[in-house]
């Protein structure tokens, strides 16, 4: 760390202790040169991830976009708030840990029908009919006959 007195690029920490509860870490330097002191913040660098939608607009990932859809489609269901912000939290920690900044809307929607398939089936048709568009009733009960012969 770069002494701001002297611009000598030795320090040495004094001191450290979390800040902003727990947010950052603030440091207590001394300089090797100079022998002066100064504090230092460190705070841990977040790269938003972009989701690319179907038009090839970008818009930052939003959570709570996500947490809403997938609470409509559970609407009426004995499905607990609780299981849709874990469902949620899976799905973003899926994308966090994915090695691309950039995921589309396509593999969010994907992640999201995995999960409501395993909370609630009728969410999950839910969903699915809203995400995927069905077209007509015949694409709509091919989606049903998959879910009735993967029981």
């Amino acid at each position: 760390m770069k002494c701001p007195f002297c611009g000598y690029e030795e320090s040495k920490v004094i001191d450290s202790r979390p800040a902003d509860e727990g947010e950052k870490i603030r440091r207590r330097r001394e300089c090797a040169k100079c022998s002066r002191r100064f504090t230092t913040y460190e705070i841990i660098e977040s790269v938003p991830i972009v989701v690319v939608k179907k038009d090839d607009s970008r818009e930052v990932f939003d959570r709570q976009k996500l947490f809403n859809g997938m609470l409509r489609a559970c609407e009426k269901r004995p499905v607990s708030t609780e299981e849709i912000d874990k469902a949620v939290s899976d799905i973003e920690f899926t994308i966090q840990n994915s090695l691309d900044r950039e995921v589309t809307s396509i593999q969010i929607g994907e992640l999201a029908m995995e999960k409501l398939k395993e909370i609630d089936d009728v969410a999950y048709v839910r969903f699915a009919s809203v995400y995927r568009r069905f077209k007509d009733i015949s694409t709509f009960m091919e989606e049903l006959t998959k879910i009735l012969t993967n029981k």
